[in-house]
């Protein structure tokens, strides 16, 4: 296994003038950015294999999941300071309900406790297949606690839900952007691809700032396969009128240039979806997945990723939306019954790309949020927090450790905590995110690219991955 430690590297009138300067400092802008990114694109194309492909998926569980009982500590001492830090959010072991799973983090030498409800995330991990991160957060630089109180270089919004949802997402812990770091990962790496229908980026999310390029953008699907015309090409005899009033318009040459973009971009759309749904449709799948939504989303997303020769892919990425974690209250009710649909589907997910594909050393999947959650109870629930644990996994992660370093429950000896077990991240969502990137195909020399700001953590001229949980 590697390292389980983050690095410390860390005369005209005003309407023409606006009309002419502006589309020409538009059109030199264009002009340039096409460029660069050509000259990249082709950098990183070559140094990709020709008959390679790889899978990026997201899943993203919105709302800031207390994963502190997601990976508890086990240790003895640590386990008892976890119990009475944590109070009526704790893990007691008073149950079986209320039992973690033991794991071994070899490097560490340290025993935690997955939560009860996600045996199939267990068993990932003993087979080496799935690790995880641990105080994984936003961060603009290394922080101390001397920095929080002296509010130097924090990120933008902290512990709030869409400040950190898309810090999570663009990569960009500073500034509120609309370009995420899969979509510059997208416009670097899209010409590997023979597919000008679709995107490159697949969503069972909507629209989502992760996958939002400057050239490349999200494709929006559902679990039942891409978005269709309300009964176009039915048999009844509405549908079959609708069809005919639908192609007499779309067929029809259109003089308002807004009028024909919209048919184009409809035509297009149509076509698009019609190639999709065929491709996906002779998909074939013997894994069961579980009858949840996001064990159909997950689901979907591997019959994608089975017709990706058809479509003509060679790199994807996707994004899994898993709503409802800002548990406020009631968060080992809520816990109990969420977790187990996570761990599930994941694992099916994983069953299919190994038994049916034959795929899993090609796919990563990692798990995200907004944030982590307070250590200690609100009464009812916990709160906003920071730094959190994550998983990964995929055939190419070193699986059956715990990468980062996992705070003590101590929280007054700890020298991260804000507050309540709010611990500042030791492990940065740039390097989190770098070593997925790397994984994917983005060359060093590009990384800054997509990653705006890796530098303060991350060196140009490393040779190994920033935290070491992919090969």
């Amino acid at each position: 296994m590697k390292h389980s430690s983050s690095p410390q590297y860390r005369g005209l009138s005003r309407r023409n003038f606006l009309g002419q300067a502006s589309c020409a400092a538009v059109g030199s802008s264009a002009l340039f950015n096409t460029i660069l990114n050509l000259s990249m694109t082709s950098r990183a194309s070559a140094a990709i294999p020709s008959n390679e492909y790889k899978a990026m998926v997201c899943l993203f569980l919105a709302g800031g999941n207390d994963s502190f009982n997601m990976l508890s500590p086990l240790d003895n001492s640590e386990y008892n300071l976890y119990k009475n830090v944590r109070a009526d959010l704790a893990l007691d072991g008073s149950s079986p309900e209320k039992t973690p799973l033991p794991i071994n983090a070899p490097t560490s030498g340290r025993t935690f406790g997955i939560h009860p409800g996600m045996t199939g995330i267990r068993d990932l991990y003993t087979s080496g297949e799935l690790a995880f991160v641990s105080n994984v957060g936003t961060l603009v630089r290394p922080t101390t606690l001397s920095d929080y109180n002296s509010g130097s270089m924090l990120p933008k919004g902290l512990f709030s839900h869409s400040d950190q949802i898309q810090q999570w997402q663009t990569s960009v812990p500073n500034q509120r952007i609309g370009k995420g770091w899969g979509g510059r990962t997208a416009d670097l790496l899209a010409s590997l691809n023979d597919s000008t229908e679709l995107s490159m980026n697949v969503s069972l999310g909507g629209l989502n700032v992760f996958q939002t390029g400057n050239m490349v953008v999200p494709y929006a699907i559902s679990n039942g396969g891409a978005v269709t015309l309300d009964g176009y090409n039915g048999t009844s005899p509405v549908d079959v009128a609708r069809t005919a009033a639908v192609n007499n318009q779309l067929d029809f040459d259109y003089a308002n240039l807004f009028e024909k973009t919209f048919t184009n971009k409809t035509k297009h759309s149509k076509d698009a979806a019609g190639l999709f749904n065929s491709a996906v449709n002779n998909s074939s799948l013997g894994t069961s997945f579980p009858n949840s939504s996001l064990g159909k989303d997950l689901e979907m997303v591997a019959k994608t990723i089975a017709a990706h020769s058809t479509l003509g892919f060679r790199r994807q990425t996707f994004f899994v939306l898993a709503g409802g974690w800002d548990h406020h209250d009631e968060t080992l009710e809520n816990q109990a019954a969420m977790l187990p649909m996570v761990s599930q589907a994941v694992k099916a997910f994983r069953d299919a790309l190994v038994n049916d594909l034959n795929m899993w050393d090609q796919v990563t999947l990692f798990q995200a949020s907004d944030f982590g959650r307070t250590l200690t109870s609100n009464g009812k629930g916990s709160d906003h927090a920071w730094g959190g644990n994550y998983f990964v996994t995929g055939g190419g992660v070193e699986g059956g450790e715990v990468y980062g370093t996992y705070p003590t429950m101590d929280l007054a000896g700890s020298g991260i905590d804000t507050g309540r077990g709010r611990f500042i991240p030791q492990v940065s969502v740039d390097e989190f995110n770098a070593e997925l990137g790397l994984w994917f195909g983005v060359d060093q020399s590009n990384l800054a690219t997509v990653l705006p700001n890796i530098r303060e953590f991350y060196p140009s001229n490393a040779t190994a991955g920033p935290i070491g949980f992919l090969a």
